[in-house]
């Protein structure tokens, strides 16, 4: 048995279904769940006629590698969503699909890592609990930043410590972020980027809410289009990660994809074709007209932008609460300890939120999760308004 295992952390939903052990919450109304970020929105219909389409395709072993047609509709909207050069992102060398971004994200460390140079993988914190994990399985040492309201919820580079740098191997980037929902601007990219060459680490960008965003003129940066901008033309050290599960409301079609510096790209393919994770021909045929179209999409923040706004104007009077940068999710203070929070708003309204604490680990600087929990505005806007109503109720009966 691998004893890396047990280093694990439990789940953050794992936590959450012990702290509602012992309580019973009201019968007269639907339970409502915000803990869970997953999307809602009903998935777009020329996508499943397209996977029905291509069903034929059991009949072959599918490449690892992905088909040209998938390849060149993920460079094409690559291109075009973050003004790239075509003619230097190459979809044959810089671009791999995967059977999601989670796993990808996983896989990554495996791959990457040299367990002989005592090594670190720095990561955010609040965090999405894979970059741990995928830390310890590789035989490195997670070594968290914080990110929090005195920094807008971004990495502080300059506070991370010279003996962190030169032990790193890799970056986990969460932008925008998770919980929190903070794009990292252009600048602050091209400064890690910077320090990536000096320092030879690999930089790992989960930009998978990158297309949840409130301005339609002011779509978040990439590490890409960072990158290119300040004549890093191919992409080194940086590696970014997609998914159709935000975007276009896909979760269950497992599709993402890996893109970027061509040397670490064809590595992560060898692993992968040892690892016997093609993604299946049908999936890659969906996913192929899935990014191709930007309606489907368009649509999916115009719901969003619907629900933000409702939430907001019902919460703001109880909970410190604003319009994320991008992403689904609401990351409010709350009055009371977060688990207290939790807790307490399941057995009163029969609704669940995830507590900050659960997503983040305890630091010499404090657990910068604590004191706030995480919302995911997933559900249909009815829900989600009486949803935000409940918040409200619970909240205003709150001992001051």
């Amino acid at each position: 048995m691998n004893p890396d295992l047990d280093k694990l952390h439990p789940y953050p939903f794992e936590k959450l279904r012990q702290l509602k052990v012992g309580t019973e919450p009201p019968t007269d109304r639907e339970h409502i769940a915000l803990s869970i970020g997953e999307p809602g929105h009903p998935a777009p219909a020329f996508v499943a006629e397209e996977l029905i389409t291509h069903l034929h395709g059991l009949s072959r072993y599918p490449l690892t590698r992905g088909s040209d047609a998938l390849r060149q509709a993920i460079g094409n909207w690559l291109t075009k969503r973050f003004t790239l050069d075509a003619s230097e992102l190459s979809p044959q060398s810089h671009i791999l699909p995967v059977n999601g971004t989670r796993e990808a994200l996983f896989a990554i460390a495996q791959c990457l890592v040299d367990r002989d140079q005592q090594p670190l993988m720095v990561m955010p914190n609040p965090f999405y609990q894979i970059y741990e994990g995928a830390a310890i399985l590789a035989g490195a040492e997670p070594w968290f930043y914080n990110t929090t309201a005195d920094t807008r919820f971004l990495p502080d580079l300059d506070a991370i410590p010279d003996d962190v740098w030169q032990r790193c191997q890799l970056f986990y980037l969460c932008s925008p972020g998770n919980p929190s929902g903070a794009v990292m601007p252009l600048q602050q990219l091209q400064s890690l980027i910077r320090l990536a060459d000096q320092h030879d680490f690999v930089i790992v960008s989960d930009e998978c809410y990158s297309e949840i965003y409130p301005d339609e003129s002011r779509p978040p940066a990439g590490l890409l289009q960072a990158a290119a901008d300040m004549g890093n033309h191919n992409f080194a050290h940086c590696l970014v990660f997609h998914s159709l599960s935000k975007r276009s409301n896909l979760p269950g079609l497992r599709s993402g994809f890996v893109a970027g510096d061509a040397q670490l790209i064809e590595k992560f393919l060898l692993y992968r074709t040892y690892h016997g994770s093609a993604m299946a021909p049908y999936v890659q045929a969906a996913s192929t007209r899935a990014w191709q179209d930007e309606q489907h999409v368009q649509h999916n923040r115009e719901l969003y932008r619907a629900k933000f706004d409702a939430v907001i104007e019902i919460l703001k009077p109880v909970l410190p609460v604003q319009m994320p940068d991008a992403g689904f999710y609401l990351w409010p203070q709350t009055p009371i300890p977060d688990t207290d929070f939790a807790r307490g708003l399941y057995h009163s309204e029969n609704m669940t939120v995830l507590p900050g604490s659960f997503l983040s680990r305890d630091t010499t600087d404090g657990n910068p999760g604590q004191n706030r929990v995480r919302m995911a505005l997933v559900a249909p806007l009815d829900e989600c308004i009486d949803a935000a109503q409940r918040i409200k109720r619970y909240t205003e009966q709150l001992e001051p």
